[in-house]
């Protein structure tokens, strides 16, 4: 009979690769990505551009002209692109991040050279219908305006400005004035210059070895309303990494608030140094997963908080380790204090056998089952092409995690996490 009172042992992670991917450069200059996988006859498209906030001549454009992109086009409008969606059993959406923008349709395999057409449509002619725009404008302003009510919001938002500085594209706060004010006549000509096919990364995976002829014959002509690479794309590739500010304190009071929300941290290297494998190893020590030391101490111990993170955000410009919580007002200022506390234990102690034991089968777990399917393939696969990775990332990975010390996790810990090279950040009511 299964004792459950007794664990199942844990087992070695194998050596580990990701799934070779097909590149082609096609003749628009854009390079299609293949990972073929017929597990689901599924398939998801994107196509990369950069586009992102890094590539916006004016703030909040990239993230304007991406969303009005599925708000009509020349030949279709929004209400018919979200029925033909919907008559597939299609999804179609488009987001702008930091670095770049990302169409992505997700679809049955047997409808995808049926729905290539209006993708297509809308990656090089949208018509930014003028109503539609300031409705769009009118939404994000009110939903930024119910944001900024929360103190999670506003502490998030004061500590990438402080990090980054407000002049940059990571640090940029949103300015109500400045977006109400961007126009389509604007948003069309960043489209034009920076969805320009080719810049263009197309990825393509699922169940799509029979497909992959008519999504290459499909990008692989440049529309003629798409322009070439502009000088924000041409800017982009050659820009240097952003400097970080000196390491400040900055408390935001808000009006009526029992809460207080804190975020600190500071610049992280970049993926690519030689220390991100045991640095991510670190970090989930401190406070990556649900029993690591800021959520004992913090939230089981204190009981200051429902939970507590410290998590690294990449970047192709600039990485940044952040850890947040959210407590009572009063608290605060103790909640700093401990974690602080839990910063110097952690360049002053050696991490036990048995902790750093489990951490490292968190994190290894967490890691394979994070590549369970094709699309989770794919994005590990993107990381590797957007942040510059070697081939043998993924694979270091799990060596550098299994062969880590507490000895070297120490010098780490030294390093980088200082309690005086941390920005803080507290919103919250105001300090008595």
């Amino acid at each position: 009979m299964l004792d459950r009172t007794v664990a199942p042992p844990v087992q070695p992670l194998a050596r580990v690769a990701l799934p070779a991917a097909d590149v082609l450069s096609l003749p628009s200059g854009a390079r299609l990505h293949v990972l073929a996988n017929d597990a689901q006859p599924v398939v998801r498209l994107q196509a990369v551009f950069r586009a992102g906030k890094l590539a916006e001549p004016r703030p909040g454009l990239a993230s304007l002209t991406a969303r009005m992109l599925l708000e009509g086009t020349t030949t279709r409008t929004a209400r018919q692109i979200a029925d033909e969606l919907a008559f597939y059993g299609a999804s179609l959406e488009c987001d702008a991040g930091f670095d770049r923008a990302t169409l992505t349709l997700y679809c049955l395999t047997r409808h995808l050279t049926t729905l290539l057409p209006l993708v297509l449509d809308v990656l090089a002619n949208p018509s930014f219908p003028a109503a539609e725009l300031e409705q769009l404008k009118t939404r994000t302003v009110q939903n930024v305006r119910v944001e900024r009510q929360k103190t999670s919001f506003l502490a998030s938002e004061r500590f990438n400005e402080l990090l980054f500085g407000a002049e940059t594209p990571y640090g940029r706060p949103f300015d109500s004035a400045t977006y109400q004010a961007l126009t389509a006549a604007e948003a069309q000509a960043f489209h034009h210059a920076a969805y320009s096919f080719n810049n263009a990364e197309i990825f393509l995976c699922g169940d799509v070895v029979a497909e992959r002829a008519a999504v290459a014959a499909a990008f692989g002509i440049a529309p003629a309303s798409a322009g070439q690479a502009g000088a924000t794309a041409a800017d982009l590739a050659t820009g240097t990494d952003y400097s970080f500010v000196a390491a400040s304190a900055s408390r935001m009071a808000v009006a009526g608030s029992l809460q207080a929300s804190v975020r600190m941290g500071r610049e992280w290297p970049a993926s690519t140094h030689p220390d991100t494998h045991r640095l991510k190893l670190l970090v989930n020590v401190l406070g990556g997963y649900f029993g690591s030391r800021l959520m004992r101490n913090i939230r089981e111990d204190k009981g200051l908080t429902y939970g507590i993170y410290a998590s690294v955000a990449p970047r192709e410009r600039g990485g940044s380790l952040v850890i947040g919580t959210d407590v009572k007002g009063e608290s605060a200022d103790l909640a700093v204090s401990e974690i602080e506390m839990e910063l110097r234990r952690l360049q002053e102690e050696l991490i036990p056998a048995e902790e750093l034991t489990t951490v490292k089968n968190y994190l290894l777990g967490k890691f394979a089952n994070e590549l369970s399917t094709v699309f989770e393939q794919c994005d590990k696969y993107k990381n590797m092409i957007f942040l510059g990775l070697p081939a043998d990332y993924y694979p270091e990975f799990v060596h550098q995690t299994e062969t880590a010390t507490a000895e070297a996790l120490r010098e780490l810990a030294r390093q980088y996490l200082t309690p005086a090279s941390m920005q803080t950040v507290i919103a919250g009511p105001a300090k008595e």
